[in-house]
C-alpha cells in the first residue's frame, strides 16, 4: 500500500482534492490532550483503497482545506467520537457521514468499547503491533515504527466495515447501527450546553437558584478563558475557587484580596471579567435562573433504579447488546423519579429511537407494572442467565 506523508499546502490540496472524489475514506488522528483545554491535533491519517496519507498538522499551519474536504466525504473509523470532536471544535464542521466500526461492533454483540486490535484479530484475522500506542507523536520526523503503527490504524478500516455490515444486514439491525452512527455528524452531539456549566462544578447541591446563575455565568468565564490560552480548565479557576467567588460575590476587584486561592497575578489578569461575570449572574431574571440540581431520590426509589437496571441488562443481555446501548442511567433514574402511568406516558419520558422503543418499552412497563418478573435459569447447571416471565409464568413455575 502507498504511503504519503502530506507536510505542506500543495500536497494537502491534491489530498483534499482526492478525498471529494473518493466514494469513503478511512480516517484516525493522534493527539495530545496534555496541558490543554482542546486536544493537540499531531496526526491526521487518510485511508483510501489504495494508499494512506499522513498528514502532518504541525508542518501545515492551515488544515481548514482538509476540514472542508472532509464535509463532501464518508468516513470510515474506529471509535469516531473522539477524532471528529477535534474536527468540530477546531473548525465547526463534521464529514457529509460516517460509519463507525466501534458502533457497528456493538450492535453485532462485540460490546461497547472494543478496541481496534481485537476488532482487526477477530474480523480480519490480523494481529496488530500496538506499540506506539504511548509515542510522543510531537516528533518529527515520523520513525518507520510509527509508520507502520499510523497506517495499520487505517489501512483494515474498509474490510472491516463491509464485514460488519454484512454482519448487521443478516440480523436485522443495519437500519439501527446507521441511526447511532448519524450522531457522529450531528454538531449538538459535541456542543455542551452553556447553560448547564454549573452542573459540572463540585459544590454546586447546595446552592440557590440566583447562586446557581452567578456560578454558570463564573464556569463560562473559566471556559472562555481556557480555550483562549488552550490550558485546563483547573488551571484557569479551580472548582473551589467558582464556590469560594460565589460565597463572595464581589462587586469590586479589590474584594477579589479576600480570597487566597486567587493570586495577585490572576486577579490583575482576569479580575475585571470575573466581577463581570459576577454582575451577569445577579442580572439574571428570576424565571431564567438555572434549575436546582434533582434532589437525592431516596432508598426506595434508589431500590427502583437498581431493579429496572437489572430489567435493561436482562434486555439486553437476550438481544446481545451493551446495556449502556440501550437506555442511560439518568434515564433509568428520571423514571424513577417521575412514574410515567402508562406505557405511551413512558415513551415519551424516555424519547427513545424506534428500535430501542421495540425493545425496551414493553418488557419495561411489564417490569413496572408487575405484570412481568425476573427470575434466574440455568444457575444449578452452571449456565446462569437473567430471563423476565409474565407472573402467571413465574406462579405456575413456583407450584
Amino acid at each position: 500500500m502507498k504511503v504519503d506523508v502530506v507536510a505542506d499546502p500543495q500536497a494537502l490540496a491534491a489530498l483534499c482534492e482526492r478525498i471529494v472524489g473518493a466514494p469513503r475514506i478511512g480516517l484516525d488522528t493522534e493527539f495530545h490532550t496534555e496541558k490543554h483545554f482542546t486536544p493537540k491535533l499531531m496526526v491526521v491519517q487518510v485511508a483510501f483503497d489504495d494508499a494512506v496519507a499522513i498528514v502532518d498538522p504541525l508542518a501545515i499551519a492551515d488544515l481548514q482545506p482538509l476540514a472542508e474536504a472532509l464535509t463532501k466525504a464518508t468516513v470510515v473509523g474506529h471509535a469516531l467520537s473522539s477524532d471528529l470532536r477535534i474536527l468540530e471544535d477546531a473548525f465547526g464542521l463534521l464529514p457529509r457521514d460516517a460509519y463507525d466500526t466501534q458502533v457497528a461492533a456493538a450492535f453485532c454483540g462485540y460490546g461497547m468499547s472494543i478496541s481496534l486490535l481485537d476488532l482487526v484479530r477477530d474480523v480480519a484475522g490480523v494481529t496488530l503491533l500496538k506499540s506506539q500506542t504511548v509515542s510522543d507523536w510531537s516528533t518529527r520526523p515520523f520513525t518507520p515504527r510509527q509508520v507502520d503503527y499510523l497506517v495499520d490504524d487505517v489501512r483494515y478500516l474498509f474490510g472491516i466495515a463491509d464485514r460488519l455490515t454484512e454482519k448487521l444486514t443478516a440480523r436485522g439491525r443495519d437500519s439501527w447501527a446507521r441511526e447511532e452512527m448519524r450522531t457522529l455528524v450531528d454538531p449538538r452531539t459535541y456542543r455542551s450546553d452553556k447553560r448547564r456549566l454549573y452542573l459540572r462544578v463540585a459544590g454546586n447541591a447546595r446552592m440557590s437558584r440566583r447562586e446557581l446563575g452567578v456560578l454558570n455565568e463564573l464556569a463560562l468565564l473559566r471556559e472562555a478563558i481556557a480555550r483562549e490560552r488552550n490550558i485546563p480548565l483547573k488551571y484557569v479557576l479551580p472548582d473551589d475557587v467558582l464556590v469560594g467567588l460565589v460565597g463572595l460575590r464581589p462587586t469590586s476587584v479589590d474584594e477579589l484580596g479576600q480570597l487566597r486561592r486567587l493570586d495577585a497575578g490572576m486577579r490583575k489578569h482576569i479580575g475585571a471579567r470575573i466581577i463581570e461575570a459576577v454582575a451577569a449572574g445577579e442580572a439574571i431574571p428570576e424565571d431564567a435562573l438555572p434549575p436546582r440540581a434533582p434532589r437525592p431520590l431516596g432508598a426506595q426509589r434508589d431500590a427502583l433504579v437498581a431493579a429496572i437496571a437489572l430489567l435493561i441488562n436482562a434486555v439486553a443481555a437476550g438481544n446481545e447488546l451493551p446495556a449502556t446501548l440501550l437506555v442511560s442511567r439518568t434515564e433509568i433514574e428520571r423514571i424513577a423519579r417521575d412514574s410515567p402511568e402508562s406505557p405511551e406516558a413512558l415513551a415519551a419520558l424516555l424519547d427513545l429511537t424506534p428500535w430501542r422503543r421495540e425493545l425496551v418499552v414493553g418488557p419495561l412497563w411489564q417490569f413496572l407494572t408487575g405484570e412481568r418478573v425476573l427470575r434466574i435459569a440455568g444457575y444449578r447447571e452452571g449456565a446462569p442467565r437473567t430471563t423476565w416471565e409474565t407472573a402467571l409464568e413465574e406462579s405456575l413455575a413456583s407450584e
